[in-house]
């Protein structure tokens, strides 16, 4: 344990020759609003805007034999191990799925110019990363893990050791997010048992949750991709070793709906910019409630790589979970007049969003569909009873992922 803790401050500060500590930061906002003291470690202020960087570093610092490293990823790995390259002028190949935004794929290219190749392979993360390890065994390079390597996993314990001496003691609370463990099982390593711990994982890829059910590393049978940083399918062999024995009750699942209103809250409120995973950590404040009240709390923002183009997806998704959006299914009668009686029933807070005929070969009824913004969920009550006393047939699809998929 000690050499670890060597180890990862050596790390530390061989780091300050390439970037700056990322800053931690006390927020009134959350302070105020949950009773505590609320610190942000903003590794979203990262030159790569995520913590990666840091395990990427630690690897290719320890080894200066190797010429070639090789990484699958669709994201903050890949960035973080072409920014390294370019430092260490080490040739990087990346192999990237097809289906990665351009700005991902740009934005890689950019941080390792001409030491980094990338190879775009398959439409799945899993042909992706199969592809890039065949690869590394054809040619004796360096497969980089973006988490289950234990340089890796040391090169993140560096987020620990700025914490501790930015705040001049060991918090009271950390929140970490968990996508593959490398970040939790760091900070685990580093200050063991003198804090207590909440490791945060999206709902649709608790991988970590599911190895403590079942005792060992399980792969799920499917994966919510949207907390992209931290959507992982298996949690890591070398990262579980270090994290089964933080207990089912120190894991929080955030759902995916209810993480777009924290990232609105930040970004409307505080002008922070967070990728999903990023605000798994602040999400799940909301469920700490009185375990926190007046602690000193820091909270891991992991990565703030966020395509301003899905704004649009989150703050419909922040909606729905907060009931203030709603879609349905309306029957509606095909005669003069029917559409005015309809809007006759909305309330002043009411706004129609979309309004759109599904089927209009009906002789006397046409489906539509319809959705309705209004600014208190107590308003669709209200709405429903309305159609509901007018005899109105209609169908909420708002929770139906299946229908809303192919409709919406």
């Amino acid at each position: 344990m000690d050499d670890f803790l060597a180890h990862a401050r050596a790390a530390t500060q061989e780091m300050r020759s390439v970037f700056p500590e990322t800053p931690l930061l006390r927020n009134d906002h959350l302070s105020a609003i949950f009773g505590a003291d609320i610190w942000l470690k903003r590794e979203d202020l990262s030159p790569v805007r995520s913590y990666k960087l840091r395990g990427a570093f630690n690897a290719m610092r320890k080894r200066p034999e190797v010429q070639t490293f090789v990484a699958a990823s669709a994201g903050n790995h890949a960035q973080g191990v072409a920014y390294m390259c370019r430092q260490f002028d080490k040739t990087g190949v990346i192999f990237m799925p097809v289906t990665t935004p351009q700005q991902k794929i740009q934005k890689t290219r950019m941080f390792g110019g001409e030491n980094v190749e990338i190879r775009l392979i398959g439409d799945y993360f899993d042909e992706c990363l199969s592809a890039a390890q065949e690869y590394c065994a054809e040619i004796g390079g360096h497969f980089l893990s973006p988490f289950d390597d234990e340089d890796v996993i040391e090169g993140q314990a560096t987020v620990a050791v700025e914490i501790e001496t930015q705040l001049g003691r060991v918090p009271d609370h950390l929140v970490i997010p968990v996508g593959g463990g490398g970040l939790g099982s760091g900070l685990l390593s580093y200050f063991g048992t003198s804090t207590n711990y909440t490791f945060v994982e999206p709902l649709g890829g608790a991988c970590l949750r599911a190895a403590l059910e079942a005792g060992k590393p399980v792969t799920l049978p499917g994966v919510n991709n949207f907390a992209d940083g931290a959507a992982v399918a298996r949690i890591g062999a070398k990262t579980f070793e270090v994290l089964k024995g933080v207990g089912l009750a120190n894991t929080l699942t955030v759902d995916e709906d209810r993480l777009c209103t924290t990232m609105l809250d930040m970004l409307n409120v505080e002008g922070v910019v967070l990728e999903p995973a990023g605000a798994l950590s602040i999400d799940a404040l909301k469920d700490l409630g009185q375990s926190i009240k007046g602690k000193t709390v820091v909270c891991i923002t992991s990565g703030g790589n966020f395509d301003f183009e899905r704004l649009p997806e989150v703050k419909e998704r922040a909606q729905r979970y907060s009931g203030v959006k709603k879609y349905f299914i309306l029957r509606l009668p095909q005669r003069p007049g029917a559409l005015k009686d309809f809007l006759n029933l909305l309330g002043p807070e009411d706004d129609i969003a979309r309004f759109e005929y599904l089927k209009k070969s009906a002789r006397n009824f046409g489906s539509v569909l319809i959705g309705i913004e209004t600014v208190d969920p107590e308003n669709f009550d209200r709405l429903f009873g309305a159609l509901d006393a007018r005899g109105y047939a209609y169908r909420d699809i708002t929770d139906d992922e299946v229908l809303a998929q192919f409709v919406i």
